[in-house]
């Protein structure tokens, strides 16, 4: 039997797999890695048409290190996201317009898979016990769930990522914190 549960406080999702009193939690979260890929890349996509920016500039923006930042900008310039230019006036720059990335092919290229999680519907379960009716019902039902997340995530594109964040930005500019 599986069961979503999702973490407001980690902006995390699991899914847990129970079957004859055997729990299996499989976290869909993004690592370190993909999550500063997608924060270095949403920096890039806002200056796209500006052009190159500066590693530091990214850097120094996103609070990701350098060093880190480097290896992860390698990666996906190798992916075909990004493309680079050395000396005095280098950086990056998106290799495609915004429109054009999606979050999945961004995620799938950093993080190896999107979503891998068993569902044994075709054959026994564990202990070769053979799912139930219920059992395989839940099962086809998160199967679903997992696909509409791919779905979503197909659709989701860098420009949307800015927009949401130009949004949130002008949303909270007029706030004032006093301590």
């Amino acid at each position: 039997m599986d069961f979503l549960i999702i973490s407001a406080r980690t902006s995390s999702l699991f899914i847990l797999d129970l079957v004859d009193g055997d729990y299996d939690i499989h976290p869909m979260k993004l690592s370190l890695r993909g999550d500063y890929a997608l924060r270095a890349l949403i920096v890039l996509a806002e200056h796209y048409s500006q052009g190159i920016v500066r590693i530091q500039t990214i850097s120094e923006r996103q609070n990701i290190p350098k060093r880190f930042l480097e290896q992860i900008l390698n990666d996906v310039k190798s992916g075909g996201f990004v493309e680079s230019r050395r000396g005095i006036a280098g950086g990056y720059q998106l290799a495609r317009s915004p429109e054009e990335i999606t979050l999945a092919e961004l995620i799938r290229h950093v993080e190896g898979s999107l979503v891998e999680l068993p569902l044994d519907t075709e054959g026994s379960g564990r202990r070769g016990v053979k799912p139930d009716e219920v059992q395989l019902a839940i099962r086809s039902m998160m199967k679903e769930v997992r696909e509409s997340i791919l779905k979503v995530l197909e659709h989701i594109t860098l420009a949307d990522l800015c927009a949401r964040a130009q949004k949130l930005r002008s949303e909270n500019a007029g706030l004032d914190y006093v301590i």
